[in-house]
C-alpha cells in the first residue's frame, strides 16, 4: 500500500535497502522535499555510504526490528529485499504503509513533469546523465534520477530543479517482491529512448525475448503525442517499438538512421563528432570521453534535447564539458608508471566496448583487464564461451572469484579457470585467482611502468583499485 494524494502526507519515511544505486538518491530527493528519512542496508559501501553521510540520513547497518521503532509512516522497499528479512517480516505484521521506490517516484515526482525515460541493456546511466547536463547547462531546471554518480552535478546521481522535464535511468529490473515487473513500467514516459536491447539479468529473465516482451510493454505506454527514440541498427530494437502509437526515430552510424554519427575524430583527448538529422547537422560535438558507445550515448541525448528546442550552443557547450560518470572509465590513480582504471562493464559486450575505448585512449600502453563475475548474469555460464573473444582485446587478463559460489550448481557456475586457459591458447596472458587478494598481489608483481589495468565489475571488487595503488606506491612493493 501507499499513501495517495488524498491523505496526509508520510513525514517519516524509512528505506529497507536504502544504499541501493537508485534507493540511496531517492532518500536524498525525499529529503529534500520535507521528509524525515532513515533507512538499513548491509555492506554498503562508496559512493552510497558518501552521498548518505553527506546528506546527515540516517541509516542502520543491518536489518532489526528495532530500525522500525517506532513505526514509520511508510516503509520503501527496494527490490533486493525479500521474505524472511527482519523489518520486512515486521512490517508486514504490523501492517506498516509500505510501497516499492518506483511506486515512491510515480507518487511523489512524476507528476507535472514530461518523463523522459531512458533505457536500454547498455548506456542508460550515461545517456541519462548527458541529458541531464545539457538540460541543466540549456537553463532547464531539469529533475532527474540516475544510477551513477556525476561528478557535473557535485557528485549527486540526483536533481531537482523544477523544470518541465523529469529525466530519469529506466531499468528493467524487477521492481520488489511483490511486485516482479521491471522499474520502468512507472515511469509513464512521455519520451523514451531505448539505447539497446541484449540478454542480461539471468536470474529474473530465462530468455531475450521475456525481456524483449517487457520493452513492448514499455513502449505501449507512450502516448500519441510523445516520441520514441531507437538504436536503429538493432534488428531486436527495431522490433520491439514496431507497434509504437507514437513517432519513432532511429539514430546510429548508418546512412539509413534519423540521426547519425559521423566524421568522428579522436584527438587530444577528445571525441569529435557531426550529428546530422536526416542529412542536416544540427550539432558538432567535442566531448572528453572516448569510446564508440559514449558516441551513441551523445548522440541520442543530443536528438532527444534538440526535438525539445534546446538550442545548438547549449548541446555543444554541455557535452564539451560533460565529465562522464563516476565508475565509467574512471581513472582511479597512477603509481610506478601504471595507470588504473575502474569500469562498471559487466557484460559480453559492455566490458568488449571498454577495452575497445580503452585502446583509443590510451594507445600504445599493455593493457591489463580485471574482471570480477559478480552480477547474476557474469556468475553463470551463459556467455562462457563468448568472455574468452571479449577478453581478448587486452593483452592480460586477471579474473576473480566468481561472487557468491555457494548459491549456483557446479554445471550452471562460471568457470574462471576455463576462461583463463582459453585465453592463453589464444596467446594472452590469463591468469583466474581464488580471491582478490591474489589477484591484485599477482598485478602488482607482474604490471611494468607504461601499463593500464582497467578493473571491471559492477560491485567494489574488494577495493582492488585502492589497493593496487597503494602497493605500487609502497617502496617495497614487488613490481618489475
Amino acid at each position: 500500500m501507499i499513501l495517495g494524494a488524498s491523505q496526509k502526507s508520510a513525514e517519516h519515511i524509512h528505506l529497507l535497502g536504502i544504499a541501493g544505486a537508485a534507493m540511496s538518491p531517492v532518500a536524498g530527493m525525499l529529503q529534500e522535499r520535507g521528509f524525515r528519512v532513515t533507512g538499513s542496508d548491509v555492506g554498503v559501501y562508496p559512493p552510497a555510504s558518501t552521498l548518505l553521510d553527506s546528506l546527515c540520513i540516517r541509516w542502520n547497518e543491518g536489518y532489526r526490528e528495532e530500525n522500525l521503532k517506532p513505526a514509520p509512516d511508510l516503509a520503501v522497499v527496494g527490490n533486493a529485499i525479500s521474505r524472511g528479512n527482519p523489518e520486512l517480516e515486521y512490517i508486514l505484521d504490523q501492517k506498516i504503509p509500505y510501497c516499492s521506490m518506483p511506486q515512491v517516484l510515480e507518487k511523489y515526482f512524476l507528476p507535472g513533469h514530461t518523463s523522459i525515460v531512458v533505457s536500454g541493456t547498455h548506456g542508460k546511466t550515461t545517456t541519462t546523465a548527458m541529458l541531464a547536463w545539457i538540460f541543466h547547462v540549456a537553463g532547464r531546471r531539469p529533475d532527474f534520477l540516475v544510477g551513477g554518480v556525476i561528478p557535473n552535478f557535485g557528485d549527486r546521481s540526483y536533481g531537482l530543479g523544477g523544470g518541465e522535464e523529469f529525466i530519469i535511468e529506466g531499468d528493467e529490473y524487477d521492481t520488489a517482491f511483490f511486485d516482479k515487473g521491471p522499474k520502468f513500467l512507472h515511469y509513464h514516459p512521455d519520451e523514451l529512448i531505448i539505447t539497446s536491447l541484449e540478454f542480461d539479468h539471468a536470474d529474473i529473465y530465462s530468455d531475450l525475448e521475456s525481456i524483449a516482451l517487457q520493452f513492448r510493454r514499455l513502449v505501449n505506454l507512450v502516448p500519441r503525442r510523445g516520441r520514441i527514440l531507437i538504436w536503429g541498427e538493432s534488428v531486436a530494437v527495431r522490433e520491439v517499438a514496431s507497434k509504437a502509437f507514437c513517432p519513432v526515430e532511429t539514430y546510429g552510424f548508418t546512412t539509413e538512421c534519423d540521426w547519425q554519427a559521423g566524421d568522428i575524430l579522436w584527438h587530444d583527448n577528445a571525441t569529435e563528432f557531426r550529428v546530422a538529422h536526416r542529412g542536416k547537422e544540427v550539432a558538432r560535438i567535442r566531448m572528453p570521453i572516448a569510446g564508440k558507445h559514449n558516441v551513441m550515448d551523445a548522440l541520442a541525448a543530443a536528438a532527444i534535447a534538440h526535438g525539445r528546442g534546446v538550442a545548438r550552443e547549449a548541446i555543444e557547450k554541455a557535452m564539451a564539458t560533460f565529465q562522464s560518470v563516476r565508475r565509467r572509465m574512471e581513472i582511479k590513480g597512477e603509481a610506478g608508471g601504471v595507470l588504473v582504471v575502474e569500469d562498471f562493464a559487466h557484460h559480453p559486450t559492455a566490458i568488449q566496448l571498454t577495452l575497445e575505448a580503452a585502446r583509443t585512449r590510451w594507445p600504445g600502453r599493455r593493457l591489463w583487464a580485471a574482471i570480477e563475475p559478480r552480477s547474476n548474469t557474469m556468475r553463470r555460464k551463459i556467455f562462457q564461451d563468448v568472455l574468452p573473444e571479449t577478453l581478448s582485446f587486452a593483452d592480460a587478463i586477471v579474473i576473480g572469484p566468481v561472487n557468491r559460489p555457494d548459491k549456483l550448481a557446479d554445471d550452471d557456475r562460471l568457470s574462471p579457470e576455463s576462461i583463463a586457459d582459453s585465453l592463453r591458447k589464444r596467446g594472452r596472458i590469463a591468469q583466474a585467482f581464488t580471491s582478490s587478494a591474489e589477484l591484485g598481489d599477482y598485478l602488482a608483481g607482474n604490471v611494468k611502468s607504461g601499463d593500464l589495468v582497467l578493473v571491471m565489475s559492477n560491485g567494489s571488487f574488494d577495493g582492488l583499485c585502492t589497493k593496487l595503488l597503494e602497493s605500487l606506491k609502497a617502496p617495497t612493493g614487488a613490481r618489475r
